[in-house]
């Protein structure tokens, strides 16, 4: 599992990034590092810049660094940009796309729901979080989880506010239900991530 051992809060603003709904507030009002020197001059080397970037990647879809590097290994062996083909593998993991569904709030809340075999991919039972999707695969919740709490919220849309659905999903969040209809273009997933400093941290 990954390690979550650090505040989100804290992990937000040392990346730069707000990794929850909660963490955008406090990353309003300190939008610079944690600690006594978070808002010093700090030296970047080449080194640290992509480093930095790959810790991004992996905090927004809360991925192991093993998780990661197959994920990369595998999108290497793709034709067209290595980065793009990265953010794509990562993208079609069952729990990102329960998250962009608006089923969870999170990708910690996604998931828990699929680990705690909350969720069905055409109609079968899936309890790995980095189980890939592909196109025309339906999600559902499944029947007997359906009265929990989350799920009511996430029928009514609670968890829906993050913008517009991305275009490669058919949602239902009344059946809480949606397919992948294609693979995503990396234009169309909100990841905030210069993939290819990704690609020359491991290429180096």
């Amino acid at each position: 599992m990954p390690n979550q051992s650090r505040p989100k809060v804290k992990k937000s603003r040392a990346l730069g990034i707000a990794l929850t709904p909660k963490a955008v507030k406090y990353f309003e009002a300190r939008p610079y590092p944690p600690g006594e020197h978070g808002r010093g001059r700090k030296q970047n080397s080449d080194y640290k810049v992509r480093l930095l970037e790959k810790q991004r990647l992996r905090a927004q879809y809360d991925v192991s660094e093993r998780q990661l590097v197959r994920a990369y290994e595998r999108a290497a062996k793709t034709q067209g940009k290595t980065g793009e083909a990265l953010v794509i593998e990562l993208e079609r993991r069952l729990d990102a796309l329960v998250l962009r569904s608006g089923i969870a709030r999170t990708i910690y809340q996604a998931r828990q729901m699929v680990v705690h075999g909350h969720i069905e991919v055409n109609g079968k039972k899936v309890d790995k979080p980095s189980f890939r999707v592909r196109p025309d695969d339906v999600v559902t919740v499944r029947e007997r989880s359906r009265s929990k709490v989350p799920f009511q919220v996430a029928r009514e849309g609670g968890y829906d506010t993050e913008g517009e659905t991305p275009r490669y999903l058919q949602v239902n969040l009344k059946a809480l239900a949606f397919r992948l209809d294609r693979d995503p273009n990396r234009k169309e997933i909100p990841v905030i991530c210069d993939e290819q400093l990704v690609v020359e941290y491991y290429a180096r």
